[in-house]
């Protein structure tokens, strides 16, 4: 730890080092100090003396020691979270002065839903690091997506996986529920048959909601068809519909349905797939998206 006097004369909080941060974090994530000690190349004493001190600066102990593991105490998990944004802030910021430049153009294409959820901040963030890649984004379904990329014209693309007559293809870095939504206080969940909107034919989020439909034995009629998210909302918003819906874009005056109204629709999983012939320039920004998506589980 460092400590440095304000301009008052008065003695400063203490900054915390980015070595011990990264000791910090290691060991969290393991769960062990034993292990952090091989991923860092130094003993466990030595770990053990860091994470010593730094309790003594906070105040606070971050750890409980057991038997065969190491868990976070309140206070640790908050400091994880700190730890983790600081430790990618200083590598951003070293990247910038110490990293080559990189320069190029990127094409990425992305379905609708995940554009919405994680696009805007991943592609500032990337400008930042890299102000010299100019990235082409195309929003559209999985289906031309996938053709795009396999013509030449998409470098990397995020799409629904799991599609009818798509192949597996690519890397798996989202998995969450799909569930029912419908307007906060609407009838439409109540009406027989049961109004849904949907996308075209060929999107997973529509086969898995008929499937579960007709294996319940609901009656239900397709009462709206758009290949956006947006539209489905819309249709939402009006009370017009219930529709499948990622658990994570739910927003008021929209609500998840309660799970005894309608049959479990299970979880949908979103890929990455980049061309075999990726640009370094490519390849940061594919990293810049696993990243985001991984931000998402803690």
């Amino acid at each position: 730890m460092t400590q440095m006097l304000s301009p008052s004369g008065h003695r400063a909080l203490p900054l915390l080092d980015s070595d011990v941060l990264r000791t910090f974090v290691t060991i969290a994530e393991s769960g062990s100090f034993t292990r952090a000690a091989q991923q860092v190349f130094r003993t466990p004493s030595a770990l053990s003396m860091q994470i010593k001190r730094l309790e003594e600066t906070l105040g606070q102990p971050l750890f409980v020691r057991e038997a065969r593991q190491v868990r976070l105490t309140p206070e640790g998990e908050m400091l994880l979270g700190y730890g983790r944004r600081l430790l990618k802030l200083n590598e951003e910021a070293v990247t910038q002065f110490l990293a080559p430049a990189l320069e190029g153009r990127v094409g990425f294409g992305t379905t609708d839903d995940v554009g919405t959820r994680i696009l805007p901040g991943v592609l500032a963030q990337f400008a930042r690091s890299h102000p010299a890649v100019h990235v082409d984004v195309v929003v559209g379904n999985s289906a031309s997506m996938l053709q795009r990329l396999d013509d030449g014209e998409l470098d990397l693309i995020l799409i629904t996986a799991g599609n009818p007559g798509q192949e597996l293809r690519g890397e798996i870095v989202h998995s969450e529920p799909l569930v029912w939504v419908g307007r906060e206080g609407g009838v439409a969940v109540q009406r027989s048959p049961l109004p849904v909107a949907l996308a075209h034919q060929g999107c997973a989020w529509r086969s898995m909601a008929l499937d579960a439909l007709d294996r319940a034995g609901i009656g239900y009629r397709i009462a709206y068809t758009c290949e956006h998210s947006a539209g489905q909302e819309a249709a939402m918003l009006a009370d017009l519909v219930v529709s499948p819906y990622p658990r994570s874009l739910i927003r008021a005056p929209l609500r998840r349905i309660e799970q005894d109204r309608l049959p479990p629709l299970g979880d949908y999983q979103i890929a990455l797939v980049k061309r075999s012939d990726l640009s370094e320039a490519g390849d940061a920004l594919a990293g810049h998206v696993v990243g985001a998506f991984g931000e998402t589980h803690h």
